[in-house]
């Protein structure tokens, strides 16, 4: 049993390292968005808690005492009344006293030390929004810097004549101080725990999430391990139901493809063993006869008479005969079997090669006294297909009929139409064909086992056959009912064709 394959370290580490880079970041985007949101809350809080400070400031303060002196000048000794009521509320307020047009006329800090770019005036559009709506969330200008956007409580005011605002920052020098040595401290904190958690998550969801993920494409490498070590029946089982269906489908595919392939070259490499040996033997019997007899005639010049030469010379001729046949039956079938022959596809008068049997065979089915009958349904059916094919599919059936019928046997061939196809059908009467050579008849050098004399090739009913598939149908052999054997075979019927010219265009081998 071979152990399963797992994926390549690389690939985990990238599926690993893109789990952990993607929990990271939302980590960083959780820490960053708590923290905003978190300083957004406690402002918005803190403001709406100390939304009225101002308010109270001008009624219980400004009751009794006005923020300027009759000089016009600011009364800071109620100032610095209100820095002690403030201070004991909240050390981080900052108070500031503006005029109407927002200037700052005095200021109640505690810290100065934040100061960097002041202000000397106030920009009053979102304190006057504070005070018509004070239920909002709003930020105004920070006086001690120019960059800052602080939280606030304003009041407006009017005494003794003079307008003019309450302007106080709720968070202010001291409360940042503050803030930034907790936020460094709170920061470092959440960091590192989100850190660990992160990293211990990003561990188990990233290996579960690789395990579940990678879980097809493991079994499918397996499949092809075991499939380039040599076990090509190896498949992917429920492939159309897979996550990687389209993979797994492929997968199977190729498989079957490769391993069909390989069928077929191993039938081909015992075929070309078979066939080179055939020919080894089909060559070597007329060679050595030849060669014999022409040994027998330049030893023997001198002392044979005439009738024995002339006697050798027809052995050596049909010696040659033999082997020029044998070329060219081997040059024909091996260009049909690398399907180097197109078939020229037109319609013709089958009755004309029908016919045409008669005269090219009548010495040798005189010699055999072979009675031969043609029996045509009808002569003027035309057929499709390449006529010089057809006519060699005819010849070579009909060699077969004649060597393998008995003296004053018969050969009955019939021609008849079938629904849309036009049959033809060879009948002899010869030995016929066993049950066990029905299946082999049609390949190559494979030859009849009956008692008669075989001294063919065995190529011409496997060219045969070729010339029929090339035509789209079958040949069927059978045993007749009078033993004797039945070849059978369809072309398609051409109807409805008027002036056609029948031309055989001869087919190169």
């Amino acid at each position: 049993m071979i152990p399963q394959k797992i994926l390549s370290n690389k690939l985990i580490r990238k599926l690993f390292l893109t789990f952990l880079c993607i929990i990271i970041a939302m980590g960083g985007v959780f820490v960053f968005a708590t923290l905003h949101l978190s300083q957004k809350f406690h402002n918005e809080a803190s403001q709406k808690l100390h939304a009225n400070i101002a308010n109270h400031l001008v009624e219980e303060k400004f009751k009794n005492a006005a923020p300027f002196l009759e000089n016009g000048e600011v009364n800071k000794i109620l100032f610095n009344d209100i820095m002690h009521d403030m201070m004991a509320v909240n050390r981080a307020i900052e108070v500031y006293l503006l005029n109407s047009s927002g200037e700052i006329l005095h200021s109640v800090v505690l810290d100065h030390s934040n100061t960097t770019k002041p202000l000397t005036k106030v920009n009053l559009t979102p304190i006057n929004e504070f005070i018509n709506n004070n239920k909002n969330y709003i930020l105004g200008d920070d006086p001690k810097n120019i960059n800052n956007k602080k939280i606030f409580s304003a009041a407006h005011f009017q005494k003794n004549g003079i307008e003019g605002y309450i302007y106080i920052v709720l968070s202010g020098g001291a409360f940042e101080k503050i803030n930034k040595s907790l936020f460094s401290s709170y920061f470092t904190t959440l960091v590192t725990t989100i850190s660990l958690i992160t990293m211990f998550f990003s561990i188990l969801i990233g290996w579960l999430s690789i395990y579940y993920i990678t879980k097809n494409l493991r079994t499918i490498i397996f499949h092809v391990n075991r499939f380039s070590e040599g076990y090509f029946c190896s498949r992917i089982k429920n492939a159309e139901n897979s996550n990687l269906s389209g993979l797994a489908v492929t997968f199977n595919k190729m498989a079957d493809t490769i391993s069909k392939n390989i069928e077929e070259m191993k039938s081909a490499d015992i075929i070309r063993r078979e066939l080179i040996a055939n020919i080894s033997h089909d060559l070597k019997t007329p060679l050595t006869i030849m060669y014999g007899y022409i040994e027998t005639l330049q030893i023997k010049q001198n002392t044979i008479n005439s009738q024995n030469s002339q006697k050798y010379i027809k052995i050596i001729e049909n010696s040659v005969t033999y082997l020029k046949k044998l070329v060219f039956q081997l040059s024909e079938y091996s260009k049909l079997e690398a399907k180097q022959v197109i078939p020229k596809i037109l319609p013709f008068l089958i009755a004309d090669l029908i016919i045409g049997l008669k005269d090219r065979y009548h010495l040798l089915l005189l010699e055999k006294e072979i009675e031969f009958n043609i029996q045509i349904e009808n002569e003027k059916q035309l057929v499709l297909g390449d006529p010089t094919l057809i006519e060699r599919v005819l010849l070579n059936i009909m060699d077969n009929a004649i060597k393998f019928n008995p003296q004053k046997g018969k050969i009955h061939l019939s021609v008849y139409k079938e629904n849309d196809h036009v049959k033809i059908k060879i009948n002899d009467s010869g030995p016929g064909i066993n049950e066990d050579e029905k299946e082999f008849i049609f390949d190559r050098f494979n030859q009849s086992k009956s008692d008669y004399k075989n001294d063919g090739m065995g190529l011409g009913l496997a060219i045969v056959k070729k010339i029929i598939e090339l035509h789209n149908t079958e040949i069927i052999v059978k045993r007749g009912l009078n033993n004797g054997a039945i070849f059978e075979f369809s072309l398609p019927s051409y109807i409805n064709v008027t002036n056609v010219i029948t031309k055989k265009e001869p087919t190169i081998f």
